[in-house]
């Protein structure tokens, strides 16, 4: 397919109500998807308000198997309905072990595969590490409408290793899907606009579209209380935003790419055929 649209989903998820929390995001996807969009990136753990804020052994209660998982068994559903693809970020929990984990649905309902979050943040106010085992799985790839995608999940988002990763098994767009906003631990520290030029990054370095889907809004309240920022893009191949929010809109962002002309920009470029691999062993150096 030489061209595809996408788009990204930005929207509050505070309710403790799960099924209030997706009803929401299905009513996106069934936006999205009337403006044409195909593949449609909803935020990180969408199914509640982000967890992570503290920790709580009481919350493990919150991760499910995949085929379990309420927020896959409605993304299945609806991707099915109408014909679309999404990357469906969810609680894992695999036996005595727990991830933050996306499910790769395809526009049939099913289940491509699964990617587990490979960097995972620890800090005031994101206190993932309690929660989540590191996926040792590696990066993915999925084809989906023609092409491949790779999907990295937020604090993925930082590291250009594993776009670069990703865009080497052959992905042609990248999506992360997001929930990031306030530092409890710094109330003058924005980190919105970084957040963004880190992905625009990518974009260039790779010469690919990337997609990024936030939440908005306040959870929480007191010490614990944050705010996260939105802010959701889509930018092109080389690093423009073609459409974006601020941190309150709620609703969706579309675009459409032209593949193959991403892909004539990419070759002309010349970043992977200039990469000098021999060189970089100093990349996986464990120290």
């Amino acid at each position: 397919m030489t061209s595809i649209t996408v788009a990204a989903l930005q929207l509050p998820l505070a309710s403790d109500d799960e099924v209030e929390n997706i009803d929401a995001v299905v009513q996106l996807v069934e936006k999205a998807a009337g403006q044409g969009a195909q593949v449609i990136l909803p935020p990180e753990l969408f199914s509640g308000p982000y967890f992570c804020r503290e920790e709580d052994e009481a919350l493990f209660a919150l991760a499910r198997p995949t085929l379990e998982h309420p927020s896959v068994i409605a993304m299945r559903k609806i991707a099915k309905s109408l014909g679309v693809a999404i990357p469906v970020s969810f609680f894992e929990r695999d036996g005595h072990h727990y991830y933050n984990t996306v499910a790769m649905v395809d526009a049939s309902g099913e289940i491509l595969g699964t990617y587990r979050k490979s960097h995972i943040p620890d800090g005031p106010g994101y206190e993932e590490k309690f929660y989540f085992r590191p996926g040792n799985d590696g990066f993915k790839v999925w084809d989906v409408f023609g092409t491949r995608i790779g999907v990295g999940i937020c604090w993925d988002q930082w590291y250009p290793e594993c776009a670069r990763a990703m865009a080497l098994l052959g992905a042609e767009l990248l999506f992360y899907p997001t929930a990031i906003g306030s530092e409890p631990y710094d109330d003058d520290l924005d980190t919105s606009r970084m957040w963004r030029r880190a992905m625009q990054g990518h974009a260039v370095s790779n010469c690919m579209p990337v997609v990024a889907a936030n939440r908005i809004g306040t959870e929480g309240s007191g010490v614990s209380g944050q705010t996260f920022y939105g802010h959701s893009f889509i930018a092109n191949e080389w690093g423009d935003l073609v459409c974006e929010f601020g941190a309150e809109e709620d609703g969706v962002l579309v675009s459409t790419f032209d593949l193959a002309l991403a892909a004539k920009h990419r070759a002309g470029m010349g970043f992977f055929r200039d990469r000098r691999p021999q060189l970089y062993g100093r990349l996986v150096d464990d120290i």
